[in-house]
């Protein structure tokens, strides 16, 4: 039997570090880099008598993730406490959500921009809960170690239902996840420091079969090619381990990228196993209907909406809406120079490109200047200029960089350097004329029928007048006075 006779299961959970001052139950703060076992107290410590406070940001927080992800939303919430031993969870137990997570019944489309375009992934459940300690298990030969600073940061958890079938696919979901939990900005989404992690629940059956396999899940995963990767690796194992008479353990294993290969850490849990029970100390969280309101009223747009609002109603190159898609400063200047008149399609080229031209330049000599400062209207009146034929593209560079030196006017520079561009075919003809004098054999040529060879007598006019000759009208002047076309 070949894979081709096999299909993946997949479904991932992905775990969000949040945003806030301080920890889900104490007022710790919550910093990434600090000396280990330095931001704790009894709380986090679960130290006898210390009671959990609830921290209103990080439950506003995750009510903005469940919107943004088209959840249902329970207005009555609790936290409930899981049930296990480990080293890194001091209090033997995990403060989370069982049975009422803040939203439930979402999903998320796949963008036009994957070869998946259009799947919709179920998200089961959004909850929040506190997150545990970090093992160390290199600082030591002879022993792990743990540092209990992140326990007690308040964490996000998003559970897909078991719908994706392809390691593409569940690449395409967690950049499209990543990209609009950046949006809402409840976390910095970094992958490196660990704030995102994820964890595919992965099983195999036969194509065709509708029973569920028994499923692994590869834990705690910092990046989206390693997901990929352990994915893949993971259905080949299960169907080549099936396939040779063996069977599927259910539980939770590493992934090493060094030797591409997972490994069994320890049996995975059910739910009956972690015997939730309702955190005795945290009543009920209700909320109102004008609470939720007031969160959806601060999402703004999302990137699904801003993606449309790019390709199609504007009519932009992917090229140019993926770049102001993951990168809002761009974005912002982008719409606001629209938003001045602009046309759109002329903006998207000089702020991708010109733009981020001076940007790079600027950065490789530490100058302090913000290119993105540039003011919406100087930018739109360049590109007006440009549109009604003042300046060529070569002399409205010109005037960008003075414009990001100075911070004048985009008017104010060109009459002050005089760099209108000569679009008078009588101002011209001295210049054709001494262009065609200074190069007989050019002429020749052009007689002759090689058209190149016109490019020699524009450059010549072109440096006559110092970049300001119209292109298109030195072109056309020589062509009239050679070939009296």
């Amino acid at each position: 039997m070949s894979a081709s006779d096999w299909e993946a299961v997949v479904g991932v959970e992905v775990h969000l570090q949040l945003a806030t001052e301080s920890k889900m139950f104490c007022g710790c703060p919550v910093r990434f880099g600090a000396p280990p076992n330095t931001l704790v107290c009894p709380v986090c410590l679960a130290l006898p008598g210390a009671l959990p406070v609830p921290n209103a940001l990080a439950i506003r927080h995750a009510i903005r993730v469940a919107l943004a992800l088209g959840c249902s939303i329970h207005r009555e919430s609790r936290f409930d406490r899981k049930n296990y031993f480990y080293p890194d969870l001091p209090k033997g137990y995990q403060i989370s959500q069982f049975d009422r997570p803040f939203g439930y019944d979402g999903a998320l489309e796949l963008p036009s921009t994957s070869a998946f375009a259009g799947h919709r992934i179920r998200i089961r459940r959004v909850h929040l809960e506190e997150d545990t300690g970090k093992l160390i298990h290199d600082a030591d030969p002879r022993q792990s170690v743990v540092d209990l600073n992140r326990a007690g940061t308040p964490l996000v958890e998003i559970v897909t239902e078991p719908d994706l079938r392809d390691a593409d696919e569940v690449y395409d979901y967690l950049r499209e996840l990543h990209l609009t939990l950046s949006y809402l900005g409840v976390s910095d989404c970094d992958l490196e420091k660990g704030s995102m992690r994820c964890e595919p629940n992965v099983s195999v059956r036969r194509r065709g079969a509708t029973e569920l396999g028994t499923k692994t899940e590869v834990k705690n995963l910092n990046s989206f090619r390693h997901v990929r990767d352990a994915m893949r690796y993971e259905v080949t194992r299960q169907i080549e381990l099936i396939e040779s008479g063996g069977s599927v353990v259910q539980e939770t294993r590493s992934w090493n990228p060094e030797t591409g290969r997972t490994a069994a850490m320890r049996a995975k849990e059910e739910a009956h196993d972690y015997r939730y029970f309702p955190e005795p100390d945290i009543a009920p969280i209700t909320t109102s209907e004008a609470e939720l309101d007031a969160i959806r009223s601060e999402l703004g747009e999302s990137p699904a909406a801003r993606r449309a609002r790019y390709l199609e109603t504007l009519g932009l190159p992917s090229e140019h809406a993926d770049v102001f898609l993951h990168d809002p400063a761009m974005a912002a200047l982008f719409d606001a120079t629209v938003a001045e008149g602009a046309d759109a399609k002329a903006v998207a080229p000089w702020i991708v490109g010109d733009l981020q031209r001076e940007r790079n330049e600027r950065a490789e000599r530490n100058a302090s200047t913000d290119v993105l400062a540039i003011a919406p209207a100087s930018l739109a009146r360049l590109l007006a200029l440009v549109a009604d034929g003042t300046l060529s593209t070569a002399l409205a560079r010109e005037v960008l960089t003075a414009v990001l030196d100075s911070g004048e006017s985009p008017d104010r520079i060109v009459e002050e350097r005089d760099l209108a561009q000569i679009s008078s075919a009588d101002a011209l003809t001295p210049a054709i004329e001494a262009a065609i004098e200074a190069n007989p054999r050019a002429v020749e040529d052009i007689r002759a029928g090689n058209d190149k060879a016109i490019g020699a007598l524009v450059g010549h006019v072109m440096r006559t007048t110092k970049g300001k000759a119209n292109p298109a009208l030195v072109n056309q002047s020589l062509r009239e006075r050679i070939l009296g076309a």
